[in-house]
């Protein structure tokens, strides 16, 4: 299926691994122009590199940097309108941050798990539709989990952050449908790629028991894949789901209940 976006400009946060790459990979393939952002530049250009030569330099706009930050996000905003063109679509990807099991989280690490997981969403929804509002149209996505959806046991402050992305979502979704502007989010399962948890948890001394775990709690009965989190995010981005607003969509395998 043609998306329609081709030459459409996507920005995606989190973008050199893992979720993120799989979104970008995807939009490309469509024919999308897409600019890459994440904290490490040395796996940034490495990404971007690889990018190019499969896909094209022309398609391409990267920038390194921390995307908690305002004057980051809005820096790597304004210089990729200026590089590629109006923004129509933005990917909130930004998660993860250490915290321990259990109920002893200290005031930083609280504080620094919403801001990872919460906050760096919200600051780019926030500049993304400033931009968008204008034009009376535009995509942005919010990649949460089904931590958010359900007390799976995960550490406090990732399972509780992720909830508020979802709430996230259909507030911000009665404030920008007004503009013409959709906001969504995709709530993926477990996701198994090079470098992530997943693969080292599958791996490691207990991998028997993980891989058992996902037979038995998965109905597909297996990981999913950064791929499959993109071609729902490019369909979420694309005016094919021009109806679709203020959705919170599991791409889980069958876990939710």
């Amino acid at each position: 299926m043609d998306l329609g976006l081709k030459d459409k400009v996507i920005f995606v946060a989190g973008a050199s691994r893992g979720i993120g790459l799989g979104i970008v990979e995807a939009c490309l393939a469509e024919g999308a122009k897409v600019a890459i952002t994440a904290r490490g530049a040395e796996a940034l250009e490495a990404t971007r590199g690889d990018l190019a030569a499969r896909f094209g330099e022309d398609r391409l706009w990267a920038m390194a940097g921390d995307l908690r930050e305002t004057a980051v996000i809005e820096k790597a905003l304004a210089a990729c309108e200026e590089a590629l063109g109006p923004i129509h679509g933005a990917v909130a990807n930004v998660g993860l941050h250490p915290c321990p099991p259990g109920a002893a989280v200290d005031d930083e690490t609280w504080d620094a798990g919403f801001s990872q997981n919460l906050g760096s969403a919200w600051r780019l929804a926030r500049g993304a539709y400033a931009r968008m509002e204008p034009r009376g149209a535009g995509s942005i996505l919010f990649i949460s989990s089904i931590a958010g959806l359900g007390a799976l046991g995960t550490p406090l402050t990732y399972g509780t952050a992720k909830a508020a992305v979802n709430h996230l979502t259909k507030e911000l979704a009665q404030i920008t449908g007004r503009k013409k502007v959709r906001v969504n989010c995709i709530a993926p399962g477990n996701i198994i790629f090079p470098g992530g948890d997943w693969e080292a948890r599958s791996t490691g001394e207990r991998a028997d028991n993980w891989n058992r775990w996902i037979r038995r709690e998965v109905p597909l009965q297996r990981f999913g894949k950064p791929e499959e989190i993109g071609s729902m995010a490019a369909f979420l981005l694309s005016d094919k789901a021009s109806f679709v607003h203020g959705a919170v969509i599991p791409v889980d395998g069958g876990q939710t209940k």
